[in-house]
């Protein structure tokens, strides 16, 4: 049996995108997190060291991000799932969505966003 840690809606604000504007300035994304791994023992032994820290796994995606100003989100969440796979070799799989909270489209569109899974 495989367990899932959720993060939902991290806010960064970052360089990412292909446009002239968007190179410029930073721009609101939202990540969602799934991290699936046994955490068993943490819950059996109320033991932190027998899980993933989540405070660790979210400064893991805002330093990609932040650090990263990636033209295309594909780049950014891919990079971002391997950094956290590097991160914690208990984790077996990660999922990871990223949306634009204001994306540059002259549709009425709400957000634009990708999502990727790496396992092991």
């Amino acid at each position: 049996m495989t367990d899932t840690i959720e993060i939902r809606d991290l806010r960064c604000t970052v360089i990412v995108g292909v446009l002239p504007e968007e190179r410029l300035r930073e721009q609101p994304l939202s990540f969602d997190i799934d991290i699936e791994r046994s955490f068993a023992a943490a819950a059996l032994n109320d033991d932190i060291r027998a899980t993933s820290n989540y405070a660790a796994v979210i400064e893991v995606v805002e330093n990609v991000a932040a650090q990263g100003q990636f033209q295309l989100l594909e780049t950014l969440i891919y990079r971002a799932a391997q950094e956290i796979l590097n991160f914690d070799p208990e984790i077996e799989r990660v999922t990871l969505a990223v949306r634009k909270l204001r994306p540059p489209v002259p549709h009425d569109v709400a957000t634009t966003g990708v999502r990727c899974s790496l396992a092991r």
